[in-house]
């Protein structure tokens, strides 16, 4: 795991027990993100945030309450001006101290909350990354930008305006009809509240038409070369006009839920609750000044209407957002931090580099193994080749060898150590895989980045100088020449492109350069022409200590 997430995996603490079947006991998935809220002082702000918001609300309703009592009475003297201002002027700091808790504890939370999702992708389980697309991938990790910035900001908004709802019964007490105006507001509550889970609804609906017409278009331009060569033009853009269509209606849904949420229902408790002192009003059993308060309370409590709308508009949206990203949040749990001692020495004699006992693997979505009951023992120098059809379980046998999936039964050793004793990062210093051309990638980074991905950085010179050596023996000096800045030259998509066989050499470089003692390749050769393949092979076998070669039959 890089050194840039070792100051959060301390504090997520020590990895929870493994049970039989691979899940983690122990702690819940949201135990160690709320020790970490405490950790950080979080609980502590928010409840100083409510304290503050309380005082400079009380400020404010007395402040006007000074000037209001005055004016009501004919005895508007110098000093219930003085009070006034007074009140009014102390609302000021507080509402400086309010703002800046809000920004503390929204940031605070923001950034926990990224760090734990990050540590979380680095951690998911490839299966679930295999089963998507880019752009499902992109839409997800998009979507889960909202967390952070909507759900801090909801739920401050949220608790203020719930705050602010608790106060309002009280002023309606000292007002002209007390049990017809709390009646209405209690209503009216309830009611935004259904509206709100409405509206949470629609929002999910409209959040589901937007990711598709997301993943639709990354992977329309993933696939753009092949759609141009194998497809008619006027074919390209069949669905999306669909596609478009579902999202317009779902947005116009969701923007007519919340212009209701948002302007109808706070403007029309307004009336609702004025027409609750029209009995008293027209009586005359109440005092004036019982009256102004009366209606200084409803609108009071119409703009804690206003921003319970807007605050849970938010809080949806980001709960949303949050069902999306809750897989990477329970992988980060999962996370186990390296142990100081790490192993590093190579096998002992007699001990097998490689162990395998009666594996099986089960995809999740299937009932059928692709594999059952595999036995396996390779020691030291052993090179062995693997041959079989196609969709014979090859692939899934060299990912469970090289840690890259979990086998369902059975188990495997390296050194006679199983991975949860070696680590993740001793696992791969004893197993390189070199997966099959499509799930192998070049990164947008310099050459020599892409070769010494293994190896520790920055780079050394004796690191840089041993991948030129490999290099050359693999046939891609010419290659290297031919860039302006030869290893350092930027390739990928973004830079200098690379032919499928140039491809396939710097992911042979890439395994042998990680100083394995068994280095399996899954189909590394099949993209080369023979003299080039025969150039490969011999390197690999000279370099391999112990080798697996995967092939077709």
């Amino acid at each position: 795991m890089s050194a840039v997430l070792a100051p959060y995996l301390d504090r997520l603490g020590p990895a929870a027990p493994d049970r039989s079947d691979g899940a983690v006991v122990g702690e819940s998935t949201y135990d160690g993100f709320l020790a970490e809220l405490r950790a950080a002082g979080l609980p502590w702000r928010v409840f100083t945030l409510l304290a503050v918001h309380f005082s400079e609300t009380l400020l404010l309703l007395g402040s006007w309450a000074c000037v209001g009592l005055g004016a009501l009475t004919g005895r508007l003297d110098a000093g219930w001006l003085a009070a006034w201002a007074l009140a009014l002027g102390s609302t000021v700091p507080l509402h400086a101290a309010s703002t800046w808790l809000q920004g503390a504890v929204a940031l605070g939370f923001e950034g926990l909350l990224k760090q734990r999702l990050l540590v979380g992708a680095m951690a998911l389980d490839p299966d679930l990354i295999r089963g998507k697309g880019a752009g499902e991938i992109l839409s997800e990790v998009l979507e889960t930008e909202t967390i952070g910035d909507l759900g801090a900001s909801g739920g401050i908004a949220t608790a203020l305006a719930l705050l602010e709802l608790l106060i309002a019964p009280i002023l309606f007490y000292w007002g002209a009809a007390f049990l017809p105006e709390a009646a209405v507001l209690t209503v009216w509550i309830a009611l935004s509240l259904g509206l709100i889970a409405h509206n949470a609804g629609l929002r999910a609906d409209w959040t589901v038409q937007r990711l598709t017409l997301t993943n639709r278009l990354v992977e329309n331009m993933t696939g753009h070369r092949t759609r141009v060569a194998q497809q008619a033009p006027a074919h390209w853009h069949d669905g999306e006009d669909a596609d478009l269509d579902g999202y317009l209606q779902a947005s116009c849904r969701l923007d007519a839920s919340a212009a209701r949420i948002t302007a109808v229902l706070p403007r029309a408790y307004l009336i609702a609750g004025t027409l609750t002192l029209a009995p008293a009003f027209l009586n005359g059993t109440s005092s004036l000044t019982q009256l102004a308060v009366s209606f200084g309370a409803i609108l009071f409590a119409a703009a804690a209407l206003q921003r319970l709308s807007f605050g849970f508009s938010d809080a949806a949206a980001s709960w949303i957002a949050w069902r999306i990203a809750m897989p990477l949040f329970a992988a980060a749990r999962e996370v186990r931090p390296e142990s100081a001692a790490e192993d590093t020495d190579p096998t002992p004699k007699g001990i097998p580099v490689l162990h395998a006992q009666s594996l099986g693997f089960v995809h999740p979505t299937r009932l059928e193994p692709v594999l059952g009951g595999c036995t396996l023992s390779i020691q030291r120098g052993d090179q062995v080749l693997l041959e079989g059809n196609s969709g014979s379980g090859k692939s899934t046998l060299a990912a469970v060898l090289a840690g890259s999936r979990a086998a369902t039964s059975g188990f495997v050793l390296a050194g006679g150590l199983d991975r949860a004793t070696l680590g993740d990062d001793a696992w791969r210093r004893r197993i390189a895989l070199a997966p099959q051309y499509h799930e192998n990638h070049i990164v947008a980074a310099p050459l020599i980045f892409n070769l010494l991905m293994a190896r520790a950085y920055p780079h050394t010179a004796q690191d840089v100088a041993e991948a030129a050596e490999l290099c050359q023996e693999l046939g891609l000096t010419d290659l290297i020449d031919r860039m302006p800045a030869g290893l350092n030259q930027f390739v990928g998509d973004t830079g200098w492109r690379l032919s499928q066989g140039e491809r396939s050499r710097i992911f042979l470089a890439r395994a042998l350069l990680q100083k394995a003692e068994v280095v399996v390749l899954d189909e590394s050769l099949a993209a080369l022409d023979p003299e080039n393949f025969r150039q490969c092979l011999e390197c690999v076998v000279r370099r391999a200590p112990t080798l697996i070669l995967i092939a077709h039959l």
